[in-house]
């Protein structure tokens, strides 16, 4: 059955956070400095309205920590150059330092890593295993390239909300920075995927994604994780996520869909955004990435699901 619009994104925080790393390089932000942006908010009533709404907008971007009600990501274990083999490794604890080894399942798995390089041209989405004897999540791994890495552990502790939670990584070596243009097509594994529609800051954004192959649209894209693609978004400079919102239901056991899917997402301020889309066909998972402007827009009224408690 061809279910069209029915689609499932999957919905991830934006994340900028800064932390240290076991095994590597990293960078971690001192108590001191996160207690200052903390008390920043309360300056909000002597400032002027429009700064108000600038202040409500960075507020709504999701997983602004490596801390958040009660959990941190522990640092994180990867090797330290490209082309080494190794694993990445971490925890999740608790606020007496405990890992956490029980969790409520989203969109099929326990936990989602997201992996992206500040520059935008790295992603990996992967799906790590959890010993439960030492509540350490473990996935094997080998950096391609270097660079300033942002790591997102996207999960919800049993009997707790849904949390990102995010560290820094710094893989050695020489680093060639990619500029990120705007971009609405992307040719992958003899895919042709587009993106049609625009965003406005603070304003939900009906997106549009096709997918052709050999000139031909593909109408048989499958259910992955529950989805029928899954869209993480990240904002230039910061890295910071927004959430987007599939349209239509969540797929059945054989649906299937394409070419068109839609969703909506909204941008929390002006700016660039890099958009990458897991699809999968054939049992095969493909990602493509697109850049996209956002326009300036109502900043006011977007509705808040940031995580400030860092550490």
């Amino acid at each position: 059955m061809n279910a069209g619009t029915r689609l499932g994104l999957y919905g991830l925080g934006v994340v900028v956070a800064f932390g240290g790393a076991f095994g590597i390089a990293g960078a971690t932000v001192p108590d001191s400095a996160a207690a200052a942006w903390t008390e920043g908010s309360e300056l909000n009533e002597h400032v002027p309205e429009n700064m108000e709404s600038t202040s409500a907008a960075m507020n709504t971007v999701n997983g602004l920590a490596l801390g958040a009600d009660g959990f941190v990501l522990s640092p994180i274990g990867a090797p330290a150059v490209p082309g080494q083999p190794g694993k990445m490794s971490f925890q999740i604890q608790d606020a007496a330092g405990t890992a956490v080894t029980r969790y409520t399942t989203a969109h099929e798995k326990d936990l989602h890593l997201i992996v992206a390089r500040s520059d935008g041209s790295e992603f990996r989405h992967v799906h790590p295993t959890l010993d439960q004897t030492t509540g350490t999540w473990s996935t094997p791994w080998e950096w391609t390239h270097a660079g300033n890495y942002r790591v997102f552990a996207d999960f919800t502790p049993a009997g707790a909300e849904a949390l990102t939670l995010t560290r820094t990584v710094e893989v050695a070596g020489d680093v060639a920075p990619v500029a990120q243009e705007p971009s609405r097509v992307d040719q992958v594994d003899g895919f042709s995927v587009s993106v049609d529609g625009e965003l406005v800051a603070g304003t939900p954004s009906g997106l549009t994604i096709s997918v052709a192959r050999d000139g031909e649209p593909v109408t048989t894209v499958e259910p992955y994780l529950g989805a029928f693609g899954h869209l993480v978004a990240l904002r230039e400079g910061d890295l910071a996520y927004v959430h987007a919102h599939a349209e239509g239901q969540e797929p059945r056991a054989g649906d299937t869909a394409g070419p068109n899917i839609g969703f909506t997402a909204q941008a929390p301020t002006a700016g660039r955004y890099l958009l990458y889309l897991d699809f999968q066909v054939d049992g095969q998972v493909h990602t493509a990435q697109f850049v996209l402007d956002a326009a300036h827009g109502d900043i006011t009224d977007s509705p808040s699901e940031s995580h400030t408690e860092g550490n």
